[in-house]
């Protein structure tokens, strides 16, 4: 009879064949799972006694699984989707046990059984065109850096590429002349093409020329020609977002990331009439589901639609009044 796998031994065959060879998984997916496993791991050595090589695969049962989780949320103060999104690792690898030990189905459905958080879902915030050209000045345009910072937030701010996308563009990714366009490599390693306004093309093909002289083929170099973190990104934005608000000072009442400039591309597109799935392409969205986030927060069309109702004529309907008594205690509730 042959021996049951160990931990250690199912969580590299888990990365190794199912993510890598099997479902050949993005690098962002692989990053995700693997911070989740390092944090399990460091929880599990801490809370029982056990380096991460001696741990069985029954200490990490659904109790300890839900302990672990609740722990996230009070010491690391993260958020529910952060929490669902470490839930979601978890939950891959123990469909993967289930299938290779057989023996353990029932601890996994267990674990599988760990419902994920419900959350308030926020309207989306966006930039006006006042806000985002506000921030389009401030970077200080007499240096490269400067010119680099005001092209990558032009950038966003015209195609609403995702932050992860922009720092991987390479300088081959932008098509200039007829039909110009940026091609990129989005989630689900879906690629897509977004067009580039004429501004867009003129500023880039200026910048172009500079781009390469740091030896590197990265459209957004870092200054040793290497390529830009997502995190050096978000504190430049937060650089000249403080520079702008000095000239714009509604933007001291927003929360302005690299998103948020790819929501105000969505909204513009939006208010220009384009239709909701051409947005969703233009996005890279999953389902047209995630592009009507937008339509919820355009105020402008909810207004729209109310002057289109014909005002009340001032006839009162009767209440109505279930004739049933679980009728009646379901309308209570």
């Amino acid at each position: 009879m042959t021996a049951p796998a160990t931990l250690p031994s199912l969580v590299e065959r888990f990365f190794t064949q199912r993510l890598i060879h099997q479902r050949n998984a993005s690098p962002h997916t692989m990053a995700s799972y693997r911070d989740t496993f390092r944090l399990l791991f460091t929880f599990a050595q801490t809370r029982l006694g056990k380096p991460p090589t001696r741990l069985d695969l029954t200490d990490l049962d659904a109790p300890f699984v839900r302990t672990f989780l609740d722990e996230l949320e009070a010491s690391r103060s993260i958020g529910i989707k952060t929490r669902n999104l470490r839930l979601t690792a978890i939950r891959a690898f123990f469909r993967f046990v289930a299938i290779e030990e057989p023996a353990l189905a029932g601890q996994s459905q267990r674990v599988l059984a760990i419902p994920g958080k419900l959350h308030d879902k926020r309207e989306v915030d966006f930039l006006t065109r006042t806000e985002i050209d506000a921030i389009l000045a401030a970077p200080d345009r007499s240096t490269w850096i400067g010119r680099r910072d005001h092209m990558l937030l032009h950038l966003a701010a015209q195609t609403g590429l995702r932050l992860s996308e922009i720092v991987q563009l390479e300088r081959g990714a932008v098509v200039l002349g007829t039909g110009a366009h940026v091609r990129c490599r989005g989630k689900g390693r879906k690629e897509r093409s977004t067009p580039l306004t004429r501004q867009t093309c003129h500023a880039l093909k200026a910048w172009l020329k500079e781009a390469g002289q740091r030896g590197s083929t990265k459209l957004f170099p870092n200054i040793h020609g290497g390529s830009l973190s997502p995190d050096a990104v978000q504190r430049m934005l937060a650089r000249h977002v403080e520079i702008a608000n000095q000239h714009c000072p509604s933007l001291d009442r927003k929360r302005v990331t690299p998103h948020v400039l790819r929501h105000s591309a969505a909204m513009e597109l939006l208010q220009a009439g384009v239709d909701c799935s051409v947005i969703a392409l233009w996005l890279g969205h999953e389902s047209i589901k995630t592009t009507q986030v937008y339509l919820h927060a355009h105020l402008a069309l909810k207004e729209a639609a109310l002057a289109r109702i014909k005002p009340f004529n001032g006839q009162k309907g009767g209440r109505y009044k279930p004739g049933d008594r679980l009728l009646a205690f379901l309308d209570s509730l």
